[in-house]
């Protein structure tokens, strides 16, 4: 371990002495954190000043006295940093719940933290700006029942609600098994195994309603594997074939919302990527971004439905 402020080394020795299921002894301390005997024996004097509740045994070694628990809002300058990058994030996104919420988190650190802390997380406040685009420009509205999901996700209990289709608009009601909750780019995703279906589907927070947790208990058979469910989620969508642009092609794989499943250079700057996907209007309109930049192979389906929308664009011209 690299050598700590002496705060912060103090700070990690509380937290280590609260946690551990065993006493410490000086030498296992003073290797931990690279420092010498004489450091953690002066460490704990300074603990012993402060009223922390140090003990010590002459056969195991160090502890603290059961029950007591370190002040949870003692953070160091990089940590408050941290903190600030996350919660701007949050402050950034178009549900307006959240933003409120991550508000009132910000309010309670800044009513807890020493005066010296305070100030440094308020000039970060307006300086530390997340995704400007979604940050200034974009409306707040209410998101879908993203706490709802989060709390049956953690309970592993089946959820029911009422899913409106964003292609045709049909509404229909769905139970699933919730595994995941994902965001991407504006709006909340939950993947889970819909019994309607009988397979891992994604659905979009916003376009369900009547969000309710079930008594009923899901068990998975392993463990959840993140990565596996948002890119398999659209395992049973359309095989899609696009031609990429070499000048778009970073922005495109790395804003792509689904796995890539082949990719091959056919001419000196384009590329042509296959993927999978299940909502053709989605990706057709996502698409639309890049331009000519990126061409449309296969489906037909997906190709007409490109004109269907190039054509209201320039009847409004």
């Amino acid at each position: 371990m690299s050598r700590l402020k002496s705060s912060e080394r103090r700070m990690k020795l509380i937290l280590m002495l609260q946690e551990s299921n065993k006493r410490l002894t000086v030498d296992e301390l003073a290797e931990r954190f690279n420092v010498s005997r004489r450091t953690i024996f002066r460490d704990f004097n300074v603990l012993s000043e402060i009223n922390v509740p140090v003990t010590w045994d002459n056969y195991s070694g160090y502890g603290v006295m059961d029950g007591y628990k370190v002040p949870p809002l003692m953070f160091t300058s990089k940590e408050l940093a941290t903190i600030m990058v996350g919660l701007n994030f949050v402050k950034s996104q178009v549900d307006r719940s959240l933003v409120e919420d991550a508000k009132g988190v910000e309010l309670k650190i800044k009513n807890t933290i020493p005066t010296e802390l305070k100030s440094f997380m308020e000039s970060l406040d307006n300086r530390t700006i997340v995704d400007p685009f979604l940050h200034f420009g974009s409306e707040k509205k209410e998101g879908g029942s993203w706490y709802l999901v989060s709390s049956a996700i953690s309970q592993s209990k089946k959820i029911v609600f009422t899913y409106t289709a964003k292609s045709d608009g049909e509404k229909t009601e769905r139970k699933i098994d919730p595994y995941l909750l994902v965001f991407y780019r504006d709006h909340w995703n939950v993947i889970g195994f819909s019994h309607k279906r009988g397979a891992n589907r994604n659905f979009v927070l916003d376009s369900m309603e009547n969000v309710q947790i079930l008594e009923e208990l899901y068990t998975q058979n392993e463990e959840i594997d993140a990565e596996a469910l948002i890119f398999n989620s659209n395992e049973s969508g359309q095989i899609i074939e696009v031609l990429v642009h070499e000048a778009s092609d970073r922005v495109f794989r790395a804003n792509l919302p689904t796995k890539i499943i082949k990719s091959e250079r056919v001419e000196s700057k384009i590329n042509k990527v296959t993927f999978r996907f299940e909502n053709l209007d989605y990706i057709n309109t996502w698409l639309l971004q890049f331009g000519d930049k990126v061409e449309i192979i296969s489906p037909k389906k997906l190709k007409d439905k490109r004109k269907v929308v190039l054509k209201k664009m320039i009847d409004q011209i």
